[in-house]
């Protein structure tokens, strides 16, 4: 198996270290050729209008949608969760143009919902999919999803806020799995969303 990291801007390193650990070969995607063949994509976190733009710049969201119409998953992260959603809490627009989003998943998503750099934060989640161990969750300015659709699975909550869902092939995380030791929701991407 074959699957690619956005790696624009923000935190790809991480994910690409995560997914050598879970034994699959993994991809920096900058290019839409480099979509090729790839049974997953991960959007990691970082800054979700800069990673918007110049995912837009390089031709990479429409080569992205082609590639999940022919079946490709997709793992979005902090940043990446925002890209996924179908809307943003108060419109699209940022600094007065607008945000580019995928649109994969029927969720709302609330930008920055936990406060600024200074108020990150950890807390032990319960994810009834990842077994009773409670997973370390590290939050940096971090979204959560305000809405979610009838189709969408929510997997985890924190402080009554939707921080973890699933969506058939699409699975959308407010926090950064890449930044601890576990990799139980990467291998949950791997093994379950893209099965």
């Amino acid at each position: 198996m074959k699957v690619g990291v956005l790696a624009l801007q923000g935190d790809f390193r991480e994910h690409l270290d995560m997914l050598h650990k879970c034994g699959v070969q993994a991809v920096e995607v900058r290019k839409p050729e480099q979509l090729a063949g790839l049974a997953g994509l991960i959007i990691p976190g970082g800054e979700s209008t800069t990673i918007g733009r110049l995912a837009d710049a390089h031709g990479l969201l429409p080569a992205i949608r082609e590639r999940v119409g022919q079946g490709m998953g997709v793992f979005g992260t902090c940043a990446g969760l925002v890209l996924l959603a179908r809307e943003i809490v108060g419109g699209t627009e940022i600094e007065g143009r607008p945000q580019p989003l995928l649109g994969f998943m029927d969720i709302t998503a609330h930008r920055n919902a936990f406060g600024r750099q200074r108020e990150s934060f950890e807390a032990d989640l319960t994810v009834p999919a990842l077994g009773p161990e409670p997973v370390r969750a590290v939050f940096i300015r971090a979204p959560f999803i305000a809405a979610a659709g009838p189709g969408v699975q929510v997997l985890a909550e924190w402080d009554g806020k939707i921080v973890l869902a699933r969506q058939g092939r699409f699975l959308a995380c407010a926090f950064h799995p890449e930044l601890t030791d576990d990799p139980r929701l990467h291998r949950y991407f791997l093994e379950r969303v893209l099965a």
